[in-house]
């Protein structure tokens, strides 16, 4: 028993898949690199830095031409590509799944007994092609692939393992035509445009006078025990082959390449998978991907959806002690709240299927966990949202009163959407208000490169005061599409969730939150922050035990 590493059932079909993929390639890069052009606020100041900088202008006229003469000449050969492609999309599964062996079972949890941390981080890395990840001020999409993979592979040595046995050791590659040599045994540096610090090191603000501990933590590295991660805009191919390379020997099992391609289970032409990459460190017992069947706008052409996945924690006197992770990417553009509502709801449903099939008699469930980026927040009283783009606000941060306005109903059926009442949000109080120590997690991407925010450490230093999230962090939107400038603080907008529920069990095993993170080590090089949570699961003592 064991998931299929190919997502084809014979070598042939993988092998044709690959032979395609190669032909379509350099259409791929061609376009990428033509929508590249643009610059990055970065790339700009560097510009300016240099004493006699080339205009912009005349490398666009050098380049843009050239690159789109070999884009059309390459045309045919990308149309015969695509036509062998199209057809073994029937055949593939819509998941690729990687495993690294450690010849090791689930260990024994005795029941009851001691209780058990787990470890959940989601983010949204913006690894896009190039030219489209330009669209939310990032570059180098190889770069910060092999920077952020580095990151993790930090935080994991660290970790304790939850099987017996050590992960193989060796060097490591670096990422494919990766100039910068980032190596596993490289130093961590930051990403580009940003001065070096060093990020290993989490510092933690101190306390004011009175003040009780916060569940929450803001960070400077990813915490060192992490067992799951849900990444989300893992879309670059280079890009997950890296992260591939890098995180296997510390995660077991990842699953990559999720989604469906072409008109297969999806409403509309899908050229780009989901973007969602999970790695867990306990083994994978059943797997199941679901595609939105109602995209719109720029989201029509990937494949966005519901990753629902299985995981053997341990087994006890004969009993699988199991969890339940549900990893997604909801619609992005900014006026469609009721199709992000019906995305909610068909995730919803979907879960509930997933784990009705997949239970057995007498599994004990240890946490069923709901996470990814959802593209909406629980603090904006707009209805509207008509001053984002892409999910993503690039205009000055406004603030948020101290006490929530009326919502309108497009924020009532996203704030207050079923899935609150189903999962428990750690970060909410009610439908428009959050926790007052909760932290929004989406950057003012125009912002991002400026020194406050530029490393780890200024980042976190910037974050813990509010004036610093207030100009940093993306604002609440209002009816108006204008920043209330008149609201007196802001936590920024959190569209990054991690829910979390408890399942009734013979066990009786009960789930407390131990931290709540918001990670600063991805500085400038991605739009969000990453968001991590600890949960406690110990068994509760049974009447008349």
């Amino acid at each position: 028993m064991g998931l299929r590493e190919s997502p084809y059932s014979s070598h042939f079909l993988g092998g044709l898949d690959a032979v395609c993929r190669e032909l379509l390639y350099p259409s791929y890069w061609l376009l990428s690199q033509l929508l590249a052009l643009q610059q990055t606020t970065a790339e700009k100041q560097e510009l300016r830095s240099r004493k006699c900088p080339p205009p912009h202008a005349l490398e666009v006229l050098a380049k843009g031409p050239f690159l789109l003469l070999l884009l059309v000449l390459y045309v045919p050969f990308c149309l015969l590509g695509l036509l062998l492609w199209l057809p073994l999309q029937a055949a593939r599964r819509p998941f690729a799944y990687q495993h690294t062996p450690r010849q090791a079972s689930p260990e024994e949890w005795a029941l009851p007994g001691t209780g058990k941390a787990f470890h959940f981080v989601s983010a949204n890395l913006c690894l896009l092609p190039d030219g489209l990840a330009k669209f939310s001020n990032l570059a180098q999409t190889q770069w910060r692939a092999a920077h952020i993979a580095q990151a993790l592979v930090q935080a994991a040595r660290h970790a304790v393992l939850p099987h017996k046995g050590s992960a193989g050791s060796g060097t490591r590659k670096g990422c494919r035509e990766q100039k910068s040599r980032a190596t596993e045994s490289s130093p961590l540096r930051t990403c580009p445009g940003s001065p070096a610090t060093d990020t290993h090191v989490a510092v933690k603000g101190p306390l004011q006078e009175g003040e009780a501990p916060l569940p929450r933590e803001i960070t400077a590295s990813f915490p060192p025990n992490m067992d799951f991660l849900c990444l989300q805009e893992v879309f670059d191919q280079d890009a997950i082959s890296c992260l591939l390379r890098l995180l296997g020997p510390h995660f077991e099992h990842i699953l990559y390449d999720v989604g469906t391609y072409g008109l297969l289970g999806c409403s509309s032409f899908k050229l780009l998978n989901s973007g969602l990459f999970l790695a867990s460190r306990y083994p994978l017992l059943e797997v199941q991907y679901h595609c939105y069947p109602n995209s719109r706008g720029e989201d029509t052409f990937a494949a966005k959806g519901l990753l629902c996945v299985q995981v053997q924690l341990a087994a006890s006197q004969g009993q699988r002690i199991v969890g339940y992770m549900n990893c997604t990417h909801l619609h992005a553009p900014e006026t469609d709240g009721q199709v992000r509502c019906d995305q909610l709801t068909m995730a919803l449903g979907w879960a509930q299927a997933f784990q009705e099939t997949h239970a057995q008699a007498g599994d004990i469930v240890a946490f069923d966990v709901f996470c990814g980026d959802l593209n909406f927040d629980n603090c904006s009283p707009g209805g509207s949202r008509a001053g984002e783009a892409g999910g993503r606000w690039s205009g000055r941060p406004g603030g948020l009163s101290a006490s929530p306005p009326p919502l309108s109903p497009d924020d009532k059926r996203e704030q207050a959407h079923e899935i609150f009442s189903v999962y428990t949000d750690p970060c909410r109080v009610g439908p428009g208000q959050d926790e007052p120590w909760a932290l929004g997690t989406l950057m003012n991407s125009q912002a991002i490169y400026d020194e406050a925010v530029a490393t780890p450490e200024t980042m976190k230093r910037t974050l813990e005061h509010s004036e610093g999230r207030k100009k940093y962090l993306a604002g609440p939107v209002q009816a108006s599409a204008c920043p209330d400038l008149s609201a007196p603080r802001s936590e920024g907008r959190r569209i990054d969730y991690i829910l979390y529920r408890e399942h009734q069990s013979p066990a009786g095993l009960k789930t407390v939150v131990g931290k709540v993170f918001f990670i600063t080590q991805l500085a400038s090089c991605s739009d969000h922050i990453p968001v991590g949570l600890q949960l406690l699961v110990t068994p509760v003592a049974q009447p008349g035990a």
